[in-house]
């Protein structure tokens, strides 16, 4: 099977987000507060090159039931965002435009290499890992770094963890929404989750989309399938007692939480009801919500305000999803706009809190 091109999955740079042409406009101005964006990604083409010369079995197809039209939009469009996963001047003027201090590269949700053998999949995390560390050491005062890990292999899984932490100075690692297929809340990876507590380091939960026919038409499979399989995933992660044996592990989920972050109460109904629901967890479901971070990329100032009214402002991250489509291209603006905030929490939200959770330095005020 041909390797499927590791961007042909996703759609490109928003026309609003392009650096050429003076494209984004700030649309509220610079605030004077210090702006960290947690959600961003970057892309190792040493890594992927690795892959393509070394795997030996079949390629992953996301597209596989992709519609033509959908297909069509992602391939012609491939190309435009893999200057701006890559280029960091070009990310530099992005960032200046949309008042971003600090970007904390992650890595592209192409970098999953979880569908390889295991050994070829933690080279190509090292080299994908030492990539994203070396552009953020580049430039230190605009970027910092999160990384990935085998997760097919648990001891693996748990070396580069430590790995990232201890010798590449990552503050974080970005991992899927399942192992393909596995749940996250599998005994197996019960290692992982436990040093990740220990080393208070962040676990960013990052879907890549739910690949099924009925998802097909209109990119339902990243516009339904992102946050629907991280709610399955973060469902898995409480009732399976995950969260309740870990209340420590700083995990952020992806896209303002998914669907679980605001329908939470029919899983409380469930664990009230039913045996089945309530057998690994000693709160409701909902409690163990409160453990998690959730980042801004929910693009509606309601949603947003909701977030923060349930879960509290230290627990909402900004983020952008840069460079791809499905991005936030006022992330300030967005923030700004939700209805009854404070000074203080807006500050929180757009970059003190992934500073005290991150340990990101705040520059002094002149």
């Amino acid at each position: 099977m041909t390797p499927i091109t590791p961007l042909e999955f996703v759609s490109c740079l928003s026309p609003a987000m392009a650096p050429a042409g003076g494209g984004l406009v700030l649309a509220r101005g610079k605030t004077g507060m210090f702006v960290v964006d947690m959600h961003c990604h970057a892309l190792s083409r040493r890594a992927d090159a690795l892959i393509r010369r070394e795997h030996k079995g079949a390629f992953p197809n996301p597209m596989a039931h992709a519609a033509p039209e959908t297909r069509r939009v992602a391939k012609a469009q491939a190309a435009r965002v893999e200057p701006d996963l890559t280029d960091l001047n070009r990310r530099l003027a992005v960032m200046d435009r949309m008042a971003v201090d600090i970007q904390v590269l992650s890595p592209s949700p192409t970098h999953y290499y979880t569908w390889t053998e295991a050994g070829l999949g933690r080279d190509a995390c090292r080299l994908l890992n030492d990539d994203i560390a070396a552009m953020a050491a580049s430039n230190p005062k605009r970027f910092a770094a999160m990384g990935t890990v085998p997760l097919q292999d648990t001891p693996m899984a748990v070396a580069e963890l430590r790995r990232c932490v201890k010798d590449l100075g990552m503050r974080g690692v970005e991992i899927n929404s399942d192992v393909e297929g596995e749940e996250l809340s599998s005994p197996r990876l019960e290692p992982f989750f436990a040093a990740a507590e220990e080393l208070g380091t962040l676990v960013f939960l990052h879907p890549t989309g739910f690949h099924h026919e009925r998802f097909n038409q209109h990119y339902f499979g990243n516009v339904l399938g992102n946050p629907l399989n991280s709610s399955i995933a973060v469902a898995h992660l409480i009732f399976d007692g995950t969260l309740d044996r870990h209340p420590g592990l700083k995990l952020c989920v992806a896209h303002g939480g998914g669907y679980l972050a605001a329908y939470h109460a029919r899983m409380d109904h469930a664990h009230g009801a039913r045996e089945d629901c309530c057998m690994r967890i000693s709160r409701k479901p909902s409690e163990y919500l409160k453990q998690l971070y959730f980042d801004t990329m929910v693009f509606d100032p309601q949603e947003l305000g909701y977030l923060v009214r349930r879960y509290g402002a230290e627990k909402i991250l900004l983020g952008t999803d840069f460079p791809f489509d499905m991005g936030e291209d006022d992330p300030v603006g967005l923030v700004l706009a939700v209805p009854g905030l404070s000074e203080q929490q807006r500050a929180g939200i757009c970059g003190l809190n992934a500073a005290r959770l991150l340990g990101i330095e705040v520059p002094r005020k002149n």
